[in-house]
């Protein structure tokens, strides 16, 4: 059987970069598309192997991307601007323009590319934000269309890439799955080259991602630890390679098409006890102490995923537990602030 070939825009972004080793590693062709948009130009593990291609690009062209679709049977659509909770207050408008003119364009592209070409399938990234506005947990696949809209321009947006997800479809029959990643944790995640520095205590913030942030502010010293809220606040954190597992078996998955997934641990923890785990790590006996400061508006207080119709339905479970995770990225955190990364 011919090699099967894959398109993924924002292929060097941080979950992009899990789902191409995922790709590559069940032996696909990939055709990466990325504007270096976010951390500037980057090196990935894979940017000499043989069966990878980047094309150094904007996916807001429909040229651009049509041109890399014509030999590929799929297309995971990952682009988007995207950042931590400070990036929804900084770049509200942004995230919600930049990121319509990205899903139009990738739609546009690949309506083409399945009625002129080979495309079977569109294989969107949506995100947890889309249950902003819930007051009900867990949140199951079809309640966002139950709750009210989430109220950052962000949740919003990623509600409409899953509209127009379904909107494609009805019209054009463009096949699609939608994948609905719950908070990505690994390494990778670097300093963004456009996030407003935000002050948490002595120290200043460049992504306002909780396990990087949390991991900065130990290695400078501060103590007592400066949480944003009263650390209450639970997400549910998924190693990447998990998330880039649970993508690419909801591309392959004849029982995803048209359907729509939540992809997550189905381990709950809280802020406060992630912040101690990361605390013991790197100053081990020392006594955990910590103060309170005020949240950010969205940063929404429960995150709590159905992940049983991923089960039932995909096979997928996310196995790495929240130890695991963190014995992985705290080091790689630590070496990152070192280089002058973060």
């Amino acid at each position: 059987m011919t090699t099967q070939r894959v398109l993924v825009t924002g292929s060097s972004g941080f979950i992009g970069g899990y789902v191409v080793e995922e790709l590559l590693r069940r032996g696909y062709e990939v055709v990466g598309v990325d504007n270096y948009s976010k951390y500037g130009k980057v090196s990935k593990s894979y940017d000499d192997h043989p069966s990878y291609q980047l094309i150094e690009g904007d996916a807001r062209d429909p040229a651009l991307l049509g041109n890399a679709l014509v030999d590929c049977e799929h297309f995971i659509a990952g682009a988007a601007l995207i950042g931590g909770i400070s990036y929804f207050h900084s770049f509200a408008y942004d995230l919600l323009a930049t990121n319509e003119r990205i899903i139009a364009s990738s739609c546009d592209a690949a309506i083409r590319a399945f009625e002129e070409a080979r495309l079977r399938k569109v294989t969107y990234l949506s995100s947890s934000m889309v249950f902003e506005s819930t007051d009900r947990w867990p949140s199951y696949e079809g309640q966002e269309r139950e709750v009210p809209p989430p109220l950052s321009s962000y949740g919003f947006q990623k509600l409409a890439v899953e509209y127009f997800a379904r909107a494609a479809s009805d019209q054009y029959g463009l096949p699609y799955t939608i994948v609905r990643p719950f908070n990505c944790v690994g390494v990778g995640e670097m300093r963004a080259k456009t996030e407003v520095e935000v002050r948490s205590g002595n120290v200043k913030l460049a992504m306002s991602h909780v396990v990087p942030d949390l991991v900065q502010k130990i290695v400078k010293g501060q103590d007592p630890l400066h949480i944003l809220g009263d650390g209450s606040q639970v997400r549910h954190y998924t190693y990447g390679g998990d998330l880039a597992t649970g993508i690419v078996t909801a591309m392959e998955h004849p029982r995803a098409l048209n359907d729509d997934f939540n992809l997550s641990t189905a381990q709950e923890t809280a802020v406060l006890e992630l912040a101690e785990g990361i605390w013991r790590r790197l100053k081990g006996d020392t006594p955990f102490r910590y103060v309170c400061d005020d949240p950010f508006e969205h940063d929404v207080q429960r995150r709590v995923p159905s992940v049983t119709k991923a089960k039932e339905i995909l096979g997928f479970e996310a196995t790495t537990t929240l130890d695991e995770i963190l014995d992985e990225v705290v080091p790689w955190v630590v070496g990152a602030i070192d280089r002058g990364l973060i």
